[in-house]
């Protein structure tokens, strides 16, 4: 990923704010672009999450503006720029990959959705992100979604997660089937506050 390229699989409003990360880069830390590369190269880590917790630590880099120099020092890394590599590196298992496949079909259903590919999992956006879908060992998968847990049940509160703070519940999914016509009115009620 170039220095001035933008993630895919983002809504326009996140793709203004992700330039915005970018834009205020030198302006907000006091150095470039070609500075913080310098910097994050010489990261003794080797692990994305360890690299941005380093830029953090000793250089107070935010989560989110480390994320996108570290996506440019290592390109080879599966960046966003490369949703397709990012998803059948994620998606591996075909039972989960299934659940994947149905929970979409629901999401597509709604107007406006803009589905984007992370390293830990598939998002769901209209002008925020409001449902976001991992696998899990064995087959299954979590499903967040933007509504509070006591919009049913099943749902739970999430427990470090890694996608958007946005996501205030988690849904087990262990089948196919169980993306059902409750899971269509939790992702719609989701998609509403979007």
């Amino acid at each position: 990923m170039s220095g001035s390229a933008k993630p895919s699989g983002l809504s326009p409003r996140q793709q203004k704010w992700f330039a915005s990360v970018q834009a205020s880069l030198e302006r907000d830390t006091g150095k470039t672009l070609d500075e913080w590369l310098a910097i994050a190269r010489t990261c003794p880590e080797t692990k994305p999450r360890a690299r941005t917790q380093w830029l953090k630590d000793h250089h107070g880099l935010g989560v989110n503006r480390a994320a996108h120099v570290l996506s440019v020092a290592f390109p080879s890394e599966g960046g966003w720029d490369e949703p397709e590599k990012l998803r059948a590196a994620l998606w591996t298992d075909p039972a989960a990959a299934a659940i994947l496949a149905a929970v979409e079909a629901r999401a597509a259903a709604l107007p406006a959705v803009v589905t984007g590919q992370r390293k830990g999992f598939t998002a769901f956006s209209r002008e925020f992100q409001f449902a976001a879908i991992k696998p899990l060992k064995g087959g299954k998968a979590v499903l967040g979604l933007a509504v509070a847990p006591a919009a049913d049940p099943r749902l739970q509160p999430p427990k470090n997660e890694g996608w958007s703070d946005r996501l205030k519940s988690k849904l087990l999914l262990e089948t196919p089937s169980q993306v059902d016509a409750s899971v269509d009115a939790l992702l719609k009620q989701a998609w509403e506050k979007s």
